[in-house]
């Protein structure tokens, strides 16, 4: 039997595009491997997660005030000039056209320009040492109103549902950028190791315009994205065990699998194997922790009432004490979103009875949220956010019923905790309601703000993405000192 001759050694020729960029050792998955542990990619505040442990907790920078942040959104843009702006001068022109100077320039999503102005039905009075003034639709944002920080005078640049979603929670208009939570994340990781380190909770009839690129990482590494939890019942989807494999048979096949993932970034290179390697893993200890922190029965009560929940039925208000217990366990940042704020004036959405029950399902859960966290002692080390992507114009508009579009230029958001001047009327704005008047804060203000408490100098957390440095404020932004403590 004749000896077959040697097989020859394969040439370069020979080698398929697949094998060069897949198993060459200066392959594509190799290079962006060693670019993510080289620390190259953050330009300039050199924040380094591991990438084996991409959310373990990190010291920021700089001294922080807040570790934790919870942002309540009221998608749709709640009406300022219903909730907490008292415009007599309004209400004595209600029903002329507005003055021409104050709508030169200026651009709606929905105005025709036959519309006139719009006086509020309201009741309006003034709480708490600060004087907040507060309309009769939020009675329960009377015990905080010495408690929060009130900012008057927002302001922000589009009109447009998704693109001013968008930019109030990534700093841009268009899908592709981290969310607010990804680039908390991604800063100082997360203290908890058995749950996500940005978790987004949802309530209302449907889901907010622009959906998950709202949450999404961006261009940061996947580890850093929301995670959607459920209100009730299963958190996730799927995260059971199937029935008949027990949790040993169930850590044998993660294991398993978790080697052949090795294997595979051995060979590639691939960033992105980490990500799954460490979901896979975070997901198998939340199948222990996520049942627990969803199961209300040894809150009180009184905490339910407090609240205005019951322990089973997904609501807004449950979604708020499930955001206090995520912040107990360690999670960085939690967004709710709470939709149908959108009252333009049809029988949908309008100023009546459809703005009364937005406010009855989220005004007690919200002011009950900052009282128990700083009963609890958890206020100062966590920023709660409320607001919406923008406010209401001061013009009604023309529809089946009373309601107001879009408007960028003024509008109103709270802040509790985390540093924030509690008791602080920040901002004002003209007797019309067209414009601030003074202590303007913009969109990329408030990014920038809440940066600076988390330890952060918003103009050097940055993320190096198709050659050249991005950041959560863009090329805007200043730190709102006035509002600090």
């Amino acid at each position: 039997m004749t000896t077959p001759p040697p097989r020859p050694a394969p040439c370069t020729q020979a080698l398929t595009r697949r094998h060069f960029f897949g198993r060459c050792a200066v392959g594509v998955g190799s290079i962006a491997l060693n670019s993510l542990l080289s620390g190259d990619l953050p330009a300039r505040t050199r924040v380094t997660p591991d990438p084996l442990r991409p959310l373990a907790p990190r010291r920021p920078p700089f001294p922080a005030r807040a570790k934790n942040v919870i942002f309540l959104f009221m998608a749709g843009g709640p009406s300022q000039l219903e909730l907490f702006e008292d415009k007599p001068r309004l209400r004595e022109l209600s029903g002329q056209p507005p003055p021409p100077s104050l709508l030169s320039g200026r651009r709606f999503a929905f105005l025709k320009g036959n519309e006139t102005l719009l006086g509020s039905r309201r009741t309006f009075s003034r709480h708490g040492q600060c004087g907040m003034t507060l309309s009769d639709l939020l009675p329960h944002h009377r015990k905080i109103a010495d408690e929060v920080c009130w900012l008057r005078g927002m302001s922000t640049d589009f009109f447009n549902h998704g693109p001013a979603k968008l930019f109030m929670n990534t700093g841009f208009q268009a899908p592709g950028r981290p969310g607010l939570g990804a680039w908390a994340t991604y800063g100082l990781g997360s203290e908890s190791s058995d749950l996500p380190g940005f978790v987004v909770l949802q309530s209302g009839p449907r889901g907010p315009r622009a959906g998950s690129a709202l949450w999404s990482s961006g261009f940061l590494p996947t580890s850093f994205q929301g995670v959607p939890f459920r209100g009730a019942g299963d958190p996730i989807l799927h995260l059971r065990s199937p029935e008949g494999l027990g949790r040993d048979a169930e850590r044998d096949f993660h294991d398993t699998v978790a080697a052949l993932n090795r294997e595979q970034l051995a060979a590639t290179g691939d960033p992105e194997i980490l990500t799954r390697l460490n979901s896979y893993e975070t997901a198998y200890r939340m199948q222990t922790s996520a049942p627990e922190l969803m199961d209300l029965s040894r809150e009180s009560d009184a905490t339910l009432d407090q609240y205005g929940c019951t322990r089973e039925a997904p609501s807004f208000a449950r979604n708020c004490l499930l955001a206090r217990r995520l912040v107990e366990r360690g999670v960085r940042f939690v967004q709710l979103y709470h939709t149908d704020w959108d009252h333009h004036g049809d029988q949908v959405n309008n100023l009546n009875e459809k703005l009364e029950l937005r406010c009855r399902e989220a005004d007690q859960a919200s002011a009950a949220l900052v009282l128990d966290l700083k009963q609890r002692g958890l206020l100062q080390d966590t920023i709660v956010i409320w607001g919406g992507e923008f406010g209401r114009t001061p013009m009604g508009e023309v529809r089946d019923t009373v309601g107001r579009d879009h408007h960028v230029d003024a509008f109103t958001m709270w802040v509790a905790g985390g540093g924030f001047r509690p008791g602080l009327i920040h901002g004002a704005t003209d007797e019309l309601g067209f414009g601030v008047t003074e202590g303007q804060v913009h969109v990329h203000d408030l990014h920038a703000t809440l940066l600076e408490q988390l330890g952060f100098d918003h103009e050097q957390l940055t993320w190096r993405f198709q050659g050249r440095d991005f950041r959560l404020t863009d090329v805007h932004g200043r730190v709102v000192r006035e509002i600090l403590t």
